[in-house]
Parts: structure tokens; C-alpha cells; sequence
């Protein structure tokens, strides 16, 4: 399978490009310059590193879909539809489901707060996982998807070895490890969750 479609710019900032389509995840700290400008965006929570209205106002254009939880909807300006937890909508031509995305025996992610990760579904059929901030939950063992973007960096989110447990769990065809390299976490985590992920992983360069 290819990921060269999946571009990461860091923590959980990606781009994906589906045909002609630009979405984007998250995006922080995203580089300067003339990156292709966001049919759909989605946010997964409100934390800095992940709501960015600056990173935001870059990308967004006339048109742009944003997609979002209710307390980070309020948030943002333009075309934004609220998502929670167990919903799906059809956004710009690309299915979306939301997963729940918290923290199992920390409070950083709190479940009440109705934070997500999603399941997209490109025009190729393809389904791309991308968990947000969040630990090894109970909702990730029945998810069936091709892809998936793991948080590994710990402290905020599942070490790389929780991760892993969690990818061996519903065996994605293919796992990339996010959200390191910047507040917390680095390569080595990385490297430890390719170690112990028995399927395929792809540890994206950061898109500077």
C-alpha cells in the first residue's frame, strides 16, 4: 500500500491528498510557504498543538469545510460542522467517522470532553485512522482500518509500546507512529513502536 499521499509536518499535523482533494489533520507548526490550500480540515481536540488558528488561516480557503468537536467548533469561523464521538458525516465528498480519543488513568484528555479521533474514507476506498490524543481505549479493538497514525510519545498520550499493543490488537495494514519529536517523545519512540508493531510501519519524514 502507498502512503505517499500521507504528508506529516509534525505531532499529529498531516496532510492527505485524495485525488484532487487536500485534507488536512490537525495542522501546527505547519511550514511556510505555499502548501496546497484545505478542501476539508479536521481537529481532533482543543490543546494548542492541535487547534491552531493561525496554521488554520493558512491553509483555509473560500469553500473550506472545517470539521470539529462542539467545544472546538465555537471555536472556529466559515463552514464548520460539529462532530462527537460514534457519528459519521459525508464532508466534501469524504466519509468521516469520529472514534472517542481520551485518556484511560490521566486527565489531560477527559472522555466528557467528547474529543475524537476519525476514520476517513478516500474515494479510493481506502481508510485512513488518525487517533488523536488519546491511550489504548477499549473502542480501538474492534476498529477495521488500512491505515493508521498512532500517538507513541507518552506522557500526554499511549507510549510507543502501548501503541503497538494497540495496533497488534486491530492490525491496521499499515501503522505510522505520530505525535513526538516536539513537546514530548522522539525517534527512539518511533523505532520502539516499529519494533514491536508486528505489521507494517511507515515513520514519515517531518515535512519542514
Amino acid at each position: 500500500m502507498n502512503t505517499q499521499n500521507i504528508h506529516w509536518y509534525g505531532q499529529a499535523a498531516f496532510r492527505i491528498e485524495d485525488g484532487q482533494k487536500q485534507i488536512y489533520i490537525d495542522p501546527w507548526k505547519l511550514p511556510d510557504g505555499k502548501l496546497p490550500k484545505a478542501d476539508v480540515i479536521f481537529i481532533t481536540h482543543a490543546h494548542f498543538d492541535h487547534l491552531s488558528q493561525d496554521d488554520i488561516n493558512q491553509i483555509k480557503k473560500e469553500g473550506t469545510i472545517l470539521v470539529a468537536p462542539k467545544d472546538v467548533a465555537a471555536e472556529l469561523k466559515g463552514t464548520v460542522k460539529t462532530i462527537a464521538p460514534n457519528q459519521s458525516l459525508e464532508v466534501g465528498g469524504i466519509k468521516v467517522a469520529a472514534v472517542s480519543a481520551y485518556n484511560l488513568k490521566k486527565n489531560f484528555h477527559p472522555k466528557a470532553n467528547n474529543w475524537v479521533g476519525y476514520i476517513l474514507t478516500l474515494s479510493s476506498g481506502e481508510t485512513i485512522y488518525h487517533a488523536g490524543d488519546t491511550d489504548f481505549i477499549p473502542e480501538m479493538k474492534s476498529l477495521k482500518v488500512d491505515v493508521a497514525m498512532l500517538p507513541c510519545g507518552g506522557t500526554y498520550t499511549m507510549n510507543a509500546k502501548e501503541a503497538a499493543e494497540a495496533a497488534n490488537m486491530f492490525k491496521p495494514k499499515i501503522a505510522i507512529p505520530m505525535h513526538y519529536g516536539d513537546v514530548v517523545g522522539g525517534d527512539r519512540d518511533a523505532e520502539t513502536f516499529r519494533k514491536e508493531f508486528h505489521g507494517e510501519t511507515v515513520i514519515k519524514k517531518r515535512e519542514r
